[in-house]
């Protein structure tokens, strides 16, 4: 069997991370965006935490310096993946909560297969906290702290979208708009 080449010239425009606190619209948004483009790859970083079989530490209010190191983990993982899906045409869309600067410029020190379009979502936590309470991945713990910590830590950094009343389609469009990408749908096949 002959060998096929897997990447392809040109490459994908780079990558979107999506981040915001739990409940913001993260996974929601970054598949949604992800579905607007012909190749593209949604790459939703608590599923690569959960590749984890033992020794998983989540991320807790209290701070654990394993959850710590486990974070960069996963963002190095997601990276990598990231860096495979731009060099072989497909769009990386990234979503993850980056709370801290350290965070952020680890994505951006690894991130380099063209441009890294990083957007915030924040509806505030009060509304992160309802859509949390009313989705499938119901988390226990209320996050809602993070957003202050965030907009301290990150703030001037990426676009900041206040998605607490759009709709998901909104929201994407935000997205777009914000990132200057331009969504190419999927072709339709004849009937």
């Amino acid at each position: 069997m002959d060998l096929v080449p897997v990447d392809r010239s040109p490459s994908a425009l780079g990558t979107v991370l999506i981040s915001g606190i739990p409940g913001s619209g993260k996974s929601t948004v970054a598949a949604a965006l992800a579905a607007r483009f012909a190749m593209s790859a949604h790459i939703e970083v608590d599923e690569l935490q959960n590749l984890i079989v033992r020794g998983c530490h989540w991320p807790t209010p209290d701070g654990d310096p394993e959850a710590d190191r486990q974070i960069f983990l996963r963002a190095r993982n997601a990276s990598l993946l990231a860096g495979s899906f731009v060099t072989a045409g497909f769009l990386p869309v990234v979503d993850d909560v980056v709370v801290r600067r350290s965070h952020l410029g680890f994505y951006r020190d690894r991130m380099t297969a063209g441009p890294l379009h990083v957007v915030f979502l924040a509806p505030g936590p009060d509304k992160a906290w309802e859509r949390n309470n009313a989705r499938h991945k119901r988390l226990t713990t209320n996050w809602a702290f993070l957003d202050e910590a965030m907009r301290e830590e990150l703030s001037g950094e990426g676009v900041w979208i206040d998605n607490a009343d759009q709709t998901v389609d909104e929201t994407v469009d935000a997205v777009l708009a914000a990132t200057g990408l331009t969504a190419h749908a999927v072709p339709k096949t004849a009937a």
